[in-house]
């Protein structure tokens, strides 16, 4: 499954799952509290999906899970090491054919926060 965080879209097929008791603990979790996560990590580390990929597929995973419909966020950090409070969430749900270009594009290294953004954010005027 191919899942976009901000303007990297990560295959999920390559995360390994997780093991039955962890999985047990993450299913008493919410949407809200794994978005609570995400702010804190991006807080942290507003480039995640670029410096820290593998927490990037682990938090993508999570939200897939509590939200199977879900396979975009976008989770905006003003600055590093901001508080938590500044980060802003949004989530989506995108057609698999602009998933397919993304991901196209992103293997051709052509894959741009531009083009993430008007894709499928939004977010920037035209």
């Amino acid at each position: 499954m191919l899942f976009l965080m901000n303007d990297v879209v990560l295959n999920l097929d390559a995360l390994e799952l997780a093991p039955p008791v962890a999985a047990n603990r993450f299913a008493k979790l919410n949407l809200t509290f794994v978005s609570q996560l995400g702010a804190e990590l991006f807080a942290e580390e507003p480039l995640l999906p670029h410096n820290r990929p593998e927490r990037a597929l682990r938090l993508a995973s999570m939200i897939v899970t509590k939200a199977p419909e879900v396979n975009a966020a976008l989770f905006i950090a003003p600055a590093r090491n901001c508080p938590v409070e500044q980060v802003q969430a949004r989530y989506a749900q995108i057609s698999f054919d602009v998933m397919g270009l993304l991901y196209q594009r992103q293997q051709q290294g052509a894959l741009t926060t531009l083009e993430a953004d008007r894709q499928v954010w939004r977010r920037l005027a035209a």
